[in-house]
């Protein structure tokens, strides 16, 4: 895609740029949810708290004022100068089973509103449906969007071509692939709501893990996720775009988000942000408040609470610490945990998209076994020839010697002390079995490799338990 560039990544994470119609979006990013009819908050409002486009339904506007819309351009309609995506009508087909309007006719209506991204008409298929319904509803999808870049192909909007696939993995695969040959702009990932809603993250993953093995590159869109405590991990995983209806759906059940989850306003006796207002409000207060004005007020912290989460992404990437920030907010629910340790199962895919080198490695706990960088390292010590007949490890960097044994890396060559990972490697003192395991598989598998070579290893206590079965030329010494 010509109007797509991938300005700086970590994990499987970008910082991205893509150019539209009516300006550039840097992702990842939300955007908005705008009802054309009854904005809670407007478009423009949108941008002080950071919004650089936002997203409406063509359906709505179709319905109601579809003639008006025509003649002034759904800019004029929502009165904003952002780049502008259009949905179809797939989230009315979701929930009614139809809707009064054919694909061709809804894309066309998108062209002629001069949406920046159109969405045809996709059928959105729910978690655990039958193989028979998904793959019959993904063949009317992939029809659909054959259709609609026909008709996008002379415009200069951008089309984004949905997949869908329920939580079938192979069928999620086959619509990326599909849909990669029709060729999109922008990928969205449908229908998943409802694994968000009842908290299953680990399919979730999933998904999006099997849509980014197909989608190498281009933008991938999450479709309905709109809570900050998610956006950490799917960047990671490689979604540049969100939508966000959920400002406004929790603020109306007086609902506050925070990046660990969602709080009940009758639940505060204290507001955990500063945001200007929760800088100006005490919860008591804003319980008192008129319902109208309570929802706005829970509405605008919650999207001051998502765009800052974004930020925060964003920074981490530049600072190739997403890993470190992922793993500090997996923590906020056991789901969200089993979600990102389905990293284990995709570890070479996730390893393309891993920069090789990087300023630190920040040991959070057990998850940070599971990152590329330690499988990079495994690989790299088997890759070094020594000229000495005997080496010595020891586990005491006060002792002279030719390697240096490390909790999560194994032995990590003197030379390479000062560089990353192993060497640039923050790791307490203490740490769980498992990191001690994964050095210890690592040291077996050097020695096993260097069986010409005679090896004193110098240890503490903590690490004999899982030294016991080395090979005869590995001679093993614990230090007092």
């Amino acid at each position: 895609m010509q109007k797509f560039e991938i300005v700086d990544k970590d994990a499987m994470g970008r910082i991205c740029r893509i150019e539209t119609p009516h300006g550039r979006i840097e992702t990842p990013t939300i955007l908005p949810v705008i009802n054309p009819n009854i904005p809670f908050i407007s478009p423009n409002e949108m941008r002080k708290f950071g919004a650089e486009a936002v997203i409406t339904n063509s359906y709505i506007i179709y319905r109601t004022m579809r003639e008006k819309a025509i003649e002034e351009g759904v800019h004029s309609i929502l009165n904003t100068d952002m780049p502008v995506m259009t949905d179809s009508g797939s989230y009315q087909l979701m929930v009614y089973g139809d809707v009064e309007i054919t694909n061709a006719e809804i894309v066309e209506f998108q062209k002629a509103i001069e949406s920046d991204i159109i969405v045809p008409l996709d059928i959105p298929t729910p978690p655990d449906a039958e193989y028979s319904t998904a793959l019959n509803d993904l063949e009317i999808t992939l029809e659909r969007e054959r259709e609609a870049k026909r008709l996008v192909s002379e415009s200069n909007s951008l089309l984004a071509l949905p997949i869908q696939g329920s939580t079938h993995p192979d069928l999620r695969r086959i619509s990326a692939s599909e849909a990669k040959k029709i060729g999109g702009d922008i990928y969205p990932i449908g229908a998943v709501v409802p694994l968000m809603d009842t908290y299953r993250f680990k399919d979730l993953a999933r998904v999006i893990l099997e849509v980014r093995s197909v989608v190498g590159v281009e933008p991938i869109h999450l479709f309905g996720c709109g809570h900050p405590m998610l956006f950490a991990m799917a960047v990671a995983l490689g979604c540049d775009l969100f939508d966000s209806a959920a400002y406004a759906l929790y603020a109306k059940d007086d609902r506050y988000l925070t990046v660990y989850g969602t709080k009940k306003l009758s639940e505060l006796n204290y507001f955990p942000c500063k945001c200007p207002v929760c800088s100006s409000y005490s919860p008591e207060e804003v319980r008192r408040m008129e319902k109208v004005e309570r929802e706005k007020l829970i509405a605008q912290h919650n999207l001051y609470v998502s765009f800052q989460e974004i930020e925060t992404v964003k920074q981490a990437i530049k600072e190739n610490s997403l890993f470190e920030l992922v793993e500090k907010r997996v923590r906020a629910h056991p789901n969200l945990l089993a979600g990102w340790r389905l990293i284990r199962e995709y570890a070479e895919l996730i390893e393309r998209s891993d920069p090789k080198i990087k300023r630190k490695f920040l040991y959070t706990g057990l998850d940070s076994i599971y990152r590329p960088a330690v499988k990079r390292h495994g690989r790299a010590l088997l890759n070094i020839k020594w000229d000495k007949e005997e080496l010595v490890i020891s586990t005491d960097f006060g002792m002279l010697a030719d390697l240096y044994l490390r909790p999560v890396f194994g032995p990590v060559p003197a030379e390479m002390l000062e560089t990353y990972p192993a060497g640039h490697a923050e790791i307490p003192d203490e740490v769980e079995r498992e990191a001690i395991e994964s050095a210890a598989e690592n040291l077996l598998n050097f020695l096993k490799n260097n069986p010409d070579k005679k090896f004193r290893i110098y240890v503490s206590e903590v690490w004999v338990d899982h030294l016991k079965n080395l090979p005869p030329n590995g001679e093993l010494n614990v230090l007092s």
